[in-house]
């Protein structure tokens, strides 16, 4: 490990060994770093940066809250730093959906949306999938919010917050509450190890359809991934917001990102290189997680609300780059020599 590997090691409060090959840059090799709108940016960070504890951030945090100059702020107080650790860089996607429901089982809405159960142990796996779906090991608990189709159920325990329209047209709004600490699999990558598509036909869309066709062999594909998520309700965040991300603040469509915290710090500026068909320069606040989300070049692009929202990010899956932007004197302290290389 080299020695600045070993002080973002220290500074991120990782075990060593966690950090891998960070490089120090400059502004000028992040590429498309002139043309974004840094001031939607400033926004997003100003959104949790007063939850950052540590003195450097708090003091930048003052600063944003004062700027009318939001590229200029980025560039005089923070020092672009890429970390990596061995593995391709991959953007996903996720959104908020909105879903079709009711408070009661009724016709399609038969699967239950459970908030977290008390005697959910505070460590280690818990019940599977299948033993909450096929063993009813939740039922008759009171802890049913509302019931919607068992395919979106799936989905929104995917994307882990979402909104459920019920026939009046009131809408729960639903965030996190907990998970089975399970481990997560990919559906998808399932369906292609069955040999049943290939990995470019994959898609949001696809596994919902073939769920659909397949009603058995559906339902015991889903089971595949053991992973299970626990809901609770946040109606006090107004319609207009986003949903409430890992520092239970509200995220901006296309500014946050879901980050794993043993790379990134959450709160921190982050910019991202995609390359794709909807290819991304862009500024972002690494606001949220994921249990999918791991690595350090391994980020959820936040897309928004809604059925649009949900096609962008289904269809994301891109490679690239991202860079954590850092307090200059927090990154300049963990300098061995010289600046990287240009990337």
């Amino acid at each position: 490990m080299t020695r600045l590997a070993a002080a973002l090691a220290l500074a991120f409060g990782l075990p060593l060994g966690a950090a891998a090959s960070p490089k120090l840059l400059g502004f000028e090799q992040l590429r498309g770093w002139a043309t974004d709108d840094h001031g939607a940016a400033l926004t997003a960070f100003v959104e949790t940066c007063g939850d950052l504890r540590d003195r450097d951030w708090q003091a930048l945090c003052g600063l944003a809250r004062e700027t009318d100059d939001a590229r200029s702020f980025f560039e005089l107080f923070f020092q672009p730093v890429l970390i990596e650790d061995g593995r391709e860089a991959l953007f996903t996607g996720y959104y908020e959906p909105e879903l079709r429901g009711s408070e009661v089982p009724d016709g399609r809405y038969v699967a239950p949306v459970y908030r977290v159960p008390e005697d959910l142990p505070p460590e280690g796996p818990w019940l599977t999938r299948q033993e909450i779906d096929q063993g009813g090991a939740l039922s008759g608990r009171g802890l049913e919010i509302a019931y919607v189709d068992p395919v979106d159920l799936f989905f929104l325990q995917i994307q882990g917050s979402g909104r459920v329209r019920l026939p009046d047209g009131d809408v729960i709004r639903l965030g996190y509450g907990a998970a089975n600490r399970q481990p997560y699999s990919s559906i998808g990558q399932e369906l292609v190890a069955r040999g049943i598509y290939e990995p470019h036909q994959v898609s949001a869309a696809v596994i919902r359809s073939w769920v659909r066709r397949n009603p058995v062999d559906g339902k015991e594909l889903l089971w595949t991934n053991r992973s299970y998520v626990f809901f609770r309700e946040v109606n006090e965040v107004p319609a207009e917001r986003g949903p409430l991300g890992a520092m239970n603040r509200s995220i901006t469509p296309m500014r946050s990102l879901a980050v794993d915290p043993a790379h990134v710090p959450l709160g921190a500026p982050v910019w991202i290189e995609t390359e794709g068909e909807d290819r991304l320069r862009r500024l972002m606040v690494a606001q949220d997680t994921g249990s999918a989300i791991k690595g350090a070049q391994r980020a959820d692009i936040f897309f928004g609300t809604g059925r649009l929202a949900g096609k962008r990010a289904g269809r994301t899956r891109d490679t690239g780059r991202m860079v954590v932007l850092l307090p200059v004197q927090r990154a300049w302290d963990m300098l061995p020599q010289t600046l990287a290389d240009p990337a």
